[in-house]
């Protein structure tokens, strides 16, 4: 239903007057009175009338989906009124643009009417008005929002865009995200720093991913194992009777001490002593990045829980749609580093043709 009002609008109803019948609202919206944001005061007035949305469809034919756009975009467009926008902003709403409007209803009173007049300087559509909506709304929730971008609506909009790029390899998808970004940033910072991504993006050589950090035990030795403790002398038989011995499994030697945690015992080496919170998650090989075309077998993956940090040169434990995995990152990525692994732990091979007599052998 188109929201132009006929060219004859004298002597019409005035719906934001006291004391107006429902029978002039439904007149109104059947004949198409005013503008569309007095058929929105109309709808509303109705509705608390007691008229549902299906009612004042059969009397006036407007749909209830749309009755719901042109109440919300009304009151928008009164909360920016009030505070206040060039007249090219007030004339461009007032006969269309509930649909554009009718985004912004998330944003501030303030922030709508700054977003109205950016939308109708670069005569944005009801698609881009969501964009530059959203964009607004997760500009002003950032604790420390960066200082390259303002938080004009055209910023904060470049600064989605940036975000996007800086994530993308892909040189046809960087550029296009880029272009993005420029058309849309409103300082010279913002244009700037999304520059640079462009200029990286030719000048910048890709990272290889680095060697997954993979030892494999080698010597009977190495194989630890966890003891029960009984405790310190004087001691009673029956807290020596208490204690219940620890039944080892798996390749790993894994010992469950209830129902809920198993423990795996690791030999001291360096590399483990110097992890502050380390834990190990066993898996299969071939879940692990570049490592495909190895012959199947059980890992120990030992993660560092302190170590959250990025660093081109590790891999680290994310999550991903609630589950967990091991991935590379060639720039910071925008998602939270649950940890960093530190080693890939392989089982005492039974017979081992490749027998090395270094500990610390190396896998290729």
């Amino acid at each position: 239903m188109s929201e132009s009002a006929p060219d004859n609008q004298q002597d019409q109803p005035q719906v934001n007057s006291e004391g107006v019948s429902t029978e002039e609202l439904i007149t109104l919206l059947r004949r198409k009175q005013g503008n569309w944001a007095e058929w929105g005061v109309a709808c509303q007035q109705l509705q608390k009338a007691g008229y549902n949305p299906q009612n004042i469809f059969e009397e006036t034919g407007f749909e209830p989906i749309q009755q719901n756009q042109i109440i919300v975009a009304s009151q928008v467009y009164s909360t920016i009124i009030q505070v206040g926008v060039s007249e090219e902003v007030r004339t461009r709403f007032e006969r269309t643009g509930s649909d554009i409007l009718y985004e912004l209803r998330i944003l501030t009173q303030a922030q709508r009417a700054t977003a109205a007049e950016f939308i109708v300087a670069r005569n944005i559509d009801s698609e881009g008005a969501r964009e530059v909506a959203k964009a607004v709304k997760e500009f002003s929730r950032l604790s420390n929002p960066p200082r390259e971008f303002s938080n004009h609506p055209g910023d904060t909009v470049a600064y989605q865009y940036w975000k996007l790029a800086k994530q993308h390899n892909d040189l046809q998808e960087r550029s296009r995200l880029i272009a993005r970004g420029l058309m849309f940033a409103h300082t010279q910072e913002s244009r700037q720093q999304i520059e640079k991504l462009l200029s990286e993006a030719f000048d910048k050589k890709p990272l290889q991913a680095p060697r997954l950090p993979i030892y494999r035990l080698e010597a009977e030795e190495n194989l630890p194992r966890l003891l029960p403790v009984v405790g310190r002398l004087p001691l009673k038989l029956t807290e020596f009777n208490q204690v219940i011995a620890l039944k080892p499994s798996s390749s790993f030697e894994l010992v469950k001490v209830d129902s809920k945690q198993t423990l795996v015992a690791i030999p001291g080496w360096q590399v483990v002593r110097k992890a502050q919170d380390p834990v190990a998650i066993v898996c299969k090989n071939t879940q692990l990045p570049g490592r495909l075309n190895d012959k199947p077998e059980d890992v120990l993956l030992l993660i560092d829980r302190t170590q959250q940090a990025w660093d081109a040169q590790s891999y680290f434990l994310v999550e991903h749609s609630g589950e967990l995995a091991i991935e590379w990152f060639s720039e910071t990525p925008n998602l939270k580093l649950l940890g960093r692994l530190f080693l890939v732990l392989r089982p005492k091979q039974i017979l081992d043709e490749a027998a090395s007599s270094d500990v610390w052998q190396i896998d290729e």
